[in-house]
């Protein structure tokens, strides 16, 4: 009786094994959409899966941002910031009425461009913006700002309304390269929201680059990024390069215009 029961438990095991390996060998070739050699499921449970089981999280676990998240401004302080020119301390305003920041000029000696300490690869990035209501300027001289992914890639911010300017710097463009697919900005002085999936560049042994970065922006809700393969560096001029780095800050540009940020997410992805 106990041998019959030990073979049991044998054969269980073996058949479960056998069942995992089998499940693992068609998970692969639907996750690879490469099938040649393997046989047509007949079964429906032949195509399901049950692992790896994702992490529970909590859309609005952290007073309404996601409970997995990394609040990096939430109104109250520049804890998470630094200027980018120095390390030395943020020379933004803080504006208690509706928790945010506004771009403060640097003066002629300092830039005053803000990073976050900490370093970042690839990212969902949830970020809230305004022009200033009293506009001044046209072209690139109005609201003009930037969000920095990795500090080399920007998402541009600009005050587009009734202000026409070269499309592939225009608001919600990737900077000299790409053109958004819509122009979805609110009303001048209201607040914009941008969405931003971002997958890192990847390089070798060598420094040479074997995966661009992609981005992904949705503005106000509306897709005008969509996985946009990055070309390299988004330079005021010249082309775009492409030199080896990790892991970075992500950058907010002061621009010399009063442009104003709130309610700073984001969620890593590697």
């Amino acid at each position: 009786m106990k041998t019959i029961r030990v073979v049991g438990i044998v054969w269980f095991g073996l058949l479960s094994f056998m069942c995992k390996a089998q499940e693992s060998s068609v998970q692969k070739a639907i996750e690879n959409n490469i099938f040649e050699g393997l046989e047509e499921p007949v079964k429906p449970e032949e195509t399901e899966f049950y692992g790896p089981v994702p992490p529970i999280v909590n859309p609005t676990g952290q007073k309404g941002v996601p409970s997995d998240a990394v609040i990096l401004f939430d109104g109250t302080g520049f804890k998470e910031w630094e200027r980018a020119e120095d390390s030395g301390d943020v020379l933004w305003g803080l504006n208690a009425k509706d928790e945010s920041m506004t771009v403060s000029k640097g003066g002629s000696k300092i830039n005053a461009t803000i990073q976050t300490k900490r370093v970042f690869g690839s990212v969902q990035l949830h970020i809230e913006w305004k022009s200033p209501e009293k506009i001044k300027g046209k072209g690139q001289q109005r609201g003009n700002s930037g969000v920095f992914l990795q500090g080399r890639y920007e998402v541009q911010v600009l005050d587009n309304n009734n202000n026409e300017t070269y499309v592939n710097g225009q608001v919600a463009s990737i900077y000299k390269q790409s053109i958004p697919l819509a122009m979805a900005s609110v009303p001048t002085g209201e607040w914009n929201t941008y969405d931003i999936i971002y997958h890192a560049p990847q390089f070798n042994d060598k420094g040479e680059k074997t995966k661009s970065a992609t981005i992904t922006v949705l503005h106000n809700g509306v897709l005008v990024q969509d996985h946009y393969e990055i070309k390299g560096t988004t330079a005021y001029i010249g082309w775009p390069k492409n030199p080896p780095h990790g892991k970075a800050p992500i950058k907010l540009q002061d621009h010399g215009d009063a442009v104003s940020y709130r309610n700073i997410w984001v969620r890593e992805l590697d």
